[in-house]
């Protein structure tokens, strides 16, 4: 099967993307994992988005390598550990949105590829790591970071209720139905639509802001009504996403996720403009510095106008091109995997049922 690489007009072309998720590839280690940079950690959440983009960019081979390496290292209980350097675990704790988000990786494969028998051989960790991740929802409906911390994060709660669609969808590819995951993803939508403030306060990075959104858990007015509240605090005209709202930092992860969240709703126009506006962190070679420090008046600031920090990041990268993927449906080119942040090829939203957090009437959010 010839890879179908996306491209935006006027933004990046499909060489552009190619070269982009060259520069993934080169620091894949002989393993299959992806570390964040090349020398540093690795985690399972951002490994697997970079999959998603060495698929996205045509690497098939290096993506299927990255997937492939992912069941190596699940522990006994289905999680994985949070922190892994040159292939040895440095922090095993089970950290549940890691846990969780193969099962977006492997959708986005079936997506893409249509490789059934790609699907059996990794489902059986797919299927362990969701069932890790639900046996620790709080009776309120969020669920706790790691089995040693017993607190909620709302970025990472918001991921997993993607996860868990993808899950459910990949059950019923293969006639296995999983009802304890749609259970638990319908308490889970409704704490993040109902219950934010029951969540840890993280209120200061962007991510704790549009994530609900991009995570598919608040659609239609209520996301446009979400996305308005802080855009001010944290979009910069022409330059793109602040990582948080207390320094003059734009990141370009933080910056194409949002665009994603907005794609979602249908600010196609505002998407654009954020994609276009990020790209002053793109390398000659294709691939992407984290962020960028700039001026702003009445902060104390030794070094304004500097990339920093002083990297390139498989994670920038990765979502720079997952982003154009989405927008190339309408601006461009796409691969069948486009819709997947929209949550257009994912189970439906789950049902708000067997509630446990008091609630009487369910949610009107979604």
């Amino acid at each position: 099967m010839q890879p179908q690489i996306p491209y935006v007009e006027g933004v990046l072309t499909a060489d552009d993307v190619a070269a982009t998720a060259a520069s993934i590839a080169r620091m894949q280690e002989a393993d299959g994992g992806i570390p964040w940079t090349t020398g540093e950690h690795t985690d399972i959440w951002n490994h697997v988005e970079a999959a998603m983009a060495l698929l996205v960019g045509g690497e098939v081979e290096a993506a299927e390598k990255a997937l492939r390496w992912v069941p190596t290292l699940q522990c006994a209980d289905g999680s994985w550990p949070m922190k892994i350097v040159a292939g040895e675990v440095e922090d095993d704790r089970g950290e549940v949105n890691m846990s969780a988000y193969l099962a977006v990786g492997l959708w986005h494969h079936w997506l893409v590829r249509r490789d059934r028998a790609f699907v059996e051989e990794l489902w059986p960790s797919v299927r362990a790591g969701l069932d890790f991740v639900v046996s620790l929802q709080q009776d309120w409906g969020g669920i706790q970071w790691t089995p040693q911390d017993d607190f909620c994060l709302l970025t990472g709660c918001s991921s997993i209720y993607q996860s868990l669609r993808a899950g459910v969808a990949l059950a019923d590819l293969l006639d296995e139905p999983q009802p304890e995951w749609e259970l638990a993803g319908g308490r889970l939508g409704h704490a993040i639509r109902q219950h934010p403030e029951r969540f840890a306060d993280k209120s200061k990075y962007s991510m704790d802001w549009y994530y609900p959104v991009l995570g598919g858990a608040v659609r239609g007015e209520a996301a446009h009504a979400l996305l308005d509240t802080r855009w001010s605090d944290f979009v910069v005209p022409d330059l793109g996403c602040r990582c948080v709202d207390t320094n003059p930092w734009v990141t370009g992860a933080e910056t194409c996720e949002l665009v994603m969240a907005l794609d979602a709703i249908g600010d196609h126009e505002r998407a654009l403009t954020l994609l276009r506006d990020m790209q002053h962190l793109r390398a000659e070679d294709g691939s992407y510095w984290t962020g960028w420090v700039y001026e702003l008046e009445g902060y104390e600031n030794e070094n304004p106008n500097v990339y920093w920090p002083v990297e390139h990041t498989t994670y920038t990268a990765a979502a720079v091109l997952l982003a154009v993927d989405a927008l190339g449906e309408r601006f461009g080119g796409s691969t069948p995997g486009s819709g997947i942040m929209r949550g257009e090829t994912l189970a439906a939203d789950f049902p708000e049922i067997a509630l446990e957090c008091g609630c009487t009437e369910v949610s009107t959010s979604r």
